[in-house]
């Protein structure tokens, strides 16, 4: 079953507290951007996204930062901090490192804004849900998804640009289920690419410069652009179920390349793009106080009227066509999308696992529920019934932290609320205002609650309505939020805390074996090459693969260094020098174990592949050498570092 696609480039936001120690200034903010390698075990764990058993990672093509940027009026003033990491949920413990980089970074400084529409980068992953928004609703709008990019750039008072951060809404769903190497997909290349840019020669995630590509309202939003088709006959997909013969599995949408990978550049390379262009034409200044309001709510009985309609929220509950999954990735199984009323034979299993209650049947209607995650609490509740809520403030720029996936008209209905309040505010604050408020969405900001569909849609119940958690009024209970916050942030009011969501930190636990030893193979020490490359290549897209005797990389996830190095010789200084860790996408780190008699002695390899030319055609000819770093772990539980070299090879491109 797919849980939930998203897996690579979203914003959290942390107010924090801090006063920093700077002298007054009068040259706009004091601002600092940080980035710090949050990369975690590459083997052994299952992957994240679509919710497929089978998908565990072996390996590492893309490593994955948290990006930090820190924005204060004054000296004395209390800072925002907006996070930016290469993963689908957050925490606190991927985040402060970058939040400390950011921090010892600040300087006096600017933010720049542009925006524009990105064309081909993205479509409608359930346009027939779209379709049942109102029709006068529909017309207001070109397409039924946004297209625009926004940016911010942030430069200091020499005109040093030092960050910047753009939100477009697309999926980072390019890699596919049969991935099994850790990757940021499509947003987080965009970042490397942008990096790469402004820091010339520097190793990706060393340089001074950072780049953030967040998220926005993306629920419904892919980015296979060839869109959806049957894999066994060619034909399109049936419009409603997104199924072929009644099956999910074989309606599958691609991306615009010949494979994953390099549908996944495709895509990045255009969110590059685009935003290199913004970033260059970034001229209007913002300017005005910092501020901020944040809330934790109870979304699970928010009492509400909605279209003449009187209702309330519920506890949460996954519906039927959750299980289908999406057309960027198929769940198991013979469910597809557009179900509201569930087999007898999955209530039959439903109830072996947990029987709905009456009530939470009633409230989430049409959705026939499968899983009730709001009355599952074993070993802790499987859904947030606490979610927060926040808005961030930089002049008349509003930043609405949506704590889930909302849908394109889902997230629209947001930013027209909170105009809408925010002007009103102001008017009420000052009857002469002229202020225009703007405001960003960004997604997936502190909190995951799943996805969040308009009333409207939810009544198709596909994947985005069937996991739209909290029932059919959950995007009014979050218009309502939302604009109560913009209207206090805008009057300064301050508003109650609200409950602070549970933590279950110290009640976690793992399935995952943990690994008791490694062993080499009679003769072989760990780092030993049992595959050379070759003495020449002559092509530029040859592929150097190599393979070395090697430990389970959960013995050390190496934050901030690398599995590998390919390394070009200079023969003026005598020297190494690296030009690519496993950090770039030129390579990829494959880690195998064969068969049980080698899981049963603790043995394993490492492949490593090495792409020649670069990411951009450019070919660097030389002598080359390729290294290895590793952690074995012994009987007793000792670990001991090491590394292997290959022979030199020439590369004449």
């Amino acid at each position: 079953m797919v849980i939930c696609e998203s897996f690579n480039i979203y914003l959290s936001f942390v107010s924090i507290f801090w006063s920093f120690l700077f002298s007054p200034h009068i040259y706009g903010y004091l601002i600092g951007a940080g980035i710090y390698d949050i990369t975690g075990p590459i083997t052994d764990i299952n992957m994240m996204g679509y919710g497929n058993m089978k998908q565990n990672d072996n390996g590492l093509h893309l490593r994955l930062f948290s990006r930090a940027f820190i924005i204060q009026e004054n000296s004395s003033s209390q800072p925002i901090v907006i996070v930016i990491i290469d993963a689908g949920m957050v925490s606190q413990a991927v985040k402060i490192k970058s939040i400390d980089l950011a921090y010892s970074n600040m300087k006096e400084g600017k933010i720049l804004k542009a925006e524009g529409d990105l064309h081909n980068a993205s479509i409608n992953r359930s346009p027939a849900a779209y379709l049942k928004n109102p029709v006068e609703e529909q017309a207001r709008y070109d397409e039924n998804i946004d297209k625009n990019m926004i940016l911010l750039k942030f430069v200091t008072m020499y005109n040093t640009p030092i960050g910047m951060i753009n939100w477009f809404a697309v999926h980072p769903v390019s890699m596919n289920s049969t991935n099994t190497l850790v990757s940021s997909d499509n947003k987080g290349l965009a970042s490397i690419l942008f990096e790469q840019k402004m820091n010339h020669n520097q190793m990706l995630g060393k340089g001074p410069f950072v780049a953030a590509f967040a998220q926005a309202n993306e629920g419904d939003v892919s980015p296979n652009t060839a869109g959806p088709r049957c894999i066994d006959t060619g034909l399109p997909c049936d419009f409603v179920h997104s199924s072929c013969g009644g099956r999910a599995q074989n309606c599958i949408a691609y991306g615009p390349g010949s494979d994953m990978f390099e549908s996944t550049k495709l895509i990045a390379y255009k969110q590059f793009e685009k935003a290199w262009l913004l970033f260059n034409n970034a001229t209007t200044e913002i300017n005005g106080p910092i501020n901020f309001i944040h809330q934790f709510i109870d979304m699970t009985n928010i009492s509400l009227n909605y279209k003449n309609y009187s209702g309330h929220t519920c506890e949460p509950a996954m519906g039927f066509s959750f299980a289908a999954g999406t057309t960027d990735g198929p769940g198991d199984f013979d469910f597809i999308q557009g179900i509201t009323h569930g087999s007898l034979f999955w209530r039959i299993v439903r109830n072996f696992i947990k029987t709905p209650s009456e009530k939470l049947i009633k409230c989430q209607a049409p959705k026939p529920v499968l899983l009730a995650t709001g009355e599952m609490n074993t070993p802790y509740p499987w859904q947030p019934s606490i979610v927060e809520t926040q808005i961030v403030s930089i002049g008349s720029l509003l930043i609405v932290a949506l704590p889930g996936e909302f849908t394109t008209m889902s997230g629209r209905r947001i930013r027209e609320a909170v105009i809408e309040a925010a002007n009103n505010a102001s008017k009420q604050n000052d009857p002469s205002s002229t202020t225009q408020y703007e405001v960003i969405l960004s997604g997936l900001s502190n909190v995951y609650s799943s996805y969040i569909a308009t009333p409207e849609e939810y009544q198709l119940q596909r994947y985005e309505g069937a996991s739209t958690i909290y029932g059919p009024l959950t995007l009014p209970a979050y218009v309502n939020q939302f604009s109560f916050l913009a209207e206090a942030l805008v009057k300064r009011q301050k508003v109650s805390p609200g409950t602070v969501a549970p933590y279950f930190f110290n009640e976690e636990f793992s399935f995952v074996p943990k690994i008791l030893f490694d062993t080499a193979p009679l003769g072989k020490p760990f780092g030993a090459v049992i595959k050379q490359p070759n003495s020449t290549y002559y092509n530029k897209n040859d592929i150097v693969e190599v393979r070395f005797v090697t430990a389970s990389p959960r013995n050390n996830v190496l934050l901030n260094g690398t599995y590998l190095t390919i390394e070009l010789y200079n023969k003026t200084l005598d020297k190494w020098n690296i030009l690519y860790t496993d950090a770039n996408w030129e390579t990829k780190f494959i880690w195998s174990r064969d068969g049980f008699l080698t899981w049963l002695l603790g043995r394993s390899y490492a492949i490593i592949e090495w792409t020649i030319s670069s990411i951009d055609g450019i070919c660097i000819p030389g002598i080359y050498r390729i290294k290895h770093y590793g952690t074995s772990k012994n009987i007793f539980g000792e670990k001991k570092q090491f590394s292997g070299i290959t022979n030199n090879f020439t590369v004449l491109c």
